[in-house]
């Protein structure tokens, strides 16, 4: 799991996947994969009643296809989900929130734990639960000073910042203290896939991934 956890920490962008399947899907994540991305994660649709089977099969599409992204699953709610991701061949899973017992089974399954949080208790509650990181969420309504306050009594977990973040300031987040961060609609624009316009997705990747290699 240490080795994901660096792999996240190395690379930066992790690419938020919602709602794109099968062929697309695999155009799209070439595209990225031409940009520089190597993490996906691949969230579960919450109202579709086919969200388990259709994010097991994206994984798994994504692991044949791009051995070399590490890929797990988003928007994981629940213990279900948890075990749909290990059976899909995922390596981690990130939350909207702090469920101590999906931290515990993520774990147990062998799996990099990333909780959703919002304040400083949410926060030590998800770290002392075991996370790995921390997902810091909605990060751009929060504010970048936000996360410097926090660094300041809990200097010892890894962040990870979700929604908000654009190529204008995504370095801004990085040098803020954030280890990666999770990018949405930039890189998964569903108008711009639609028109099969894939090079604009990979130059789009190729901005977030050179800012990334610019931070250390």
């Amino acid at each position: 799991m240490s080795g994901v956890v660096d792999f996240i920490c190395e690379h930066k962008v992790v690419v938020i996947c919602r709602g794109v399947y099968g062929k697309e899907l695999i155009q799209t994540i070439d595209a990225l994969y031409k940009g520089g991305v190597r993490l996906v994660e691949v969230t579960f649709d919450q109202k579709d009643p086919n969200g388990i089977e259709k994010t097991m099969g994206a994984i798994q599409t994504i692991k044949e296809n791009f051995p070399e992204i590490k890929v797990g699953a988003g928007t994981v709610t629940k213990i279900e989900h948890v075990e749909a991701t290990k059976q899909a061949g995922g390596e981690f899973c990130l939350s909207p929130d702090v469920n101590v017992d999906v931290i515990q089974a993520t774990k147990q399954a062998g799996l990099v734990s990333i909780p959703g949080a919002m304040t400083p208790t949410e926060i030590l509650k998800a770290h002392h639960a075991g996370a790995d990181m921390v997902k810091i969420f909605p990060a751009g309504y929060l504010g970048l000073n936000y996360l410097k306050d926090i660094k300041g009594p809990i200097n010892h977990v890894k962040f990870l910042a979700a929604a908000g973040v654009k190529e204008e300031n995504f370095k801004e987040f990085l040098e803020a203290g954030y280890s990666a961060a999770g990018i949405s609609t930039r890189l998964i624009d569903k108008k711009v896939i639609a028109d099969k316009n894939f090079e604009e997705l990979t130059n789009r990747a190729k901005v977030f991934t050179e800012i990334a290699h610019s931070v250390k």
